[in-house]
């Protein structure tokens, strides 16, 4: 059974730093690792993703500011994310794609930055 289990969401200051978690059990290596964020009323974005190859992908509004890494051995998934704005406010979701295209979505962790 697959589970992801995301951690490290918090509230935070306008300008400040958090660091999102994912801990992805029941797969192996991943061809695609990413995360997501959705405010109320919002559709869900794509923020960052990381293929198992090491390939990166931002959205426009966190190049520079957020960076994605994975720990293939670990089943792990961190977002860095510096800078942090009123705009960075969402819930952020942990996405996996398996060898099989199957895909997996964490719980959601809440980030709040106040201004």
């Amino acid at each position: 059974q697959v589970r992801l289990v995301e951690s490290g969401g918090g509230l935070v200051q306008a300008g400040g730093s958090l660091t999102l978690s994912c801990a992805a059990s029941g797969i192996t290596v991943a061809p695609y690792m990413g995360w997501h964020r959705q405010a109320p009323g919002k559709e869900r974005e794509s923020v960052a993703s990381m293929a198992a190859n090491g390939i990166t992908r931002y959205a426009d509004s966190v190049e520079g500011r957020f960076t994605i890494s994975r720990d293939n051995a670990r089943n792990m998934v961190y977002l860095q994310m510096h800078s942090l704005n009123a705009e960075d406010t969402n819930v952020y979701y942990c996405k996996v794609v398996t060898i099989n295209s199957v895909t997996y979505w964490g719980q959601g962790t809440q980030v709040t930055v106040s201004s």
